[in-house]
């Protein structure tokens, strides 16, 4: 296996009366996995730039990006893929969840927001495992290494 050099991301946590925003990117429902909005990081830009842009291509929203609370890291054995994600508490600032926005690289398909007790009930699948206490809890967390799901 080759040795690939490690992504880094940025993600949302956008708590909206009580409920958080997830997206799912994976066109044509290959999966039925939700995670908060972001991406890839571009280099010369500060991490919460790179956040209100992916959020933006995402979702449609403009925000504005708060304080980190989670750095989450992720691989795959197979490939050598790792990501590591930071995760900063967002706020709206201005634009709402319309389902006739599309993501111009095409790669989130649906937006929508849950409540605590959707993610708690077990019947939506997500990632990362920390994402309920991280995004209704405070502080800063460290999720470490964890293997990559679809």
């Amino acid at each position: 296996m080759a040795k690939r050099p490690t992504r880094l991301a940025t993600r949302a946590l956008i708590l909206h009366e009580d409920r958080l925003l997830l997206v799912n990117a994976y066109p044509g429902g290959r999966s039925d996995l939700w995670c908060a909005p972001g991406g890839g990081v571009e280099s010369g830009s500060s991490l919460p730039v790179n956040l209100a842009r992916e959020v933006h291509e995402e979702t449609g929203l403009s925000v504005t990006v708060g304080e980190p609370a989670l750095i989450n890291e992720f691989h795959d054995p197979v490939s050598g893929f790792h990501q590591v994600d930071i995760f900063f508490r967002c706020t709206i600032a201005a634009g709402a969840i319309n389902a006739s926005w599309r993501d111009p690289e095409g790669v989130v398909t649906q937006r929508r927001f849950f409540s605590r007790a959707d993610l708690e009930s077990g019947r939506v699948r997500f990632k990362p495992d920390s994402l309920i206490d991280t995004a209704w809890g405070s502080g800063i967390l460290y999720d470490p290494l964890e293997v990559i799901v679809r």
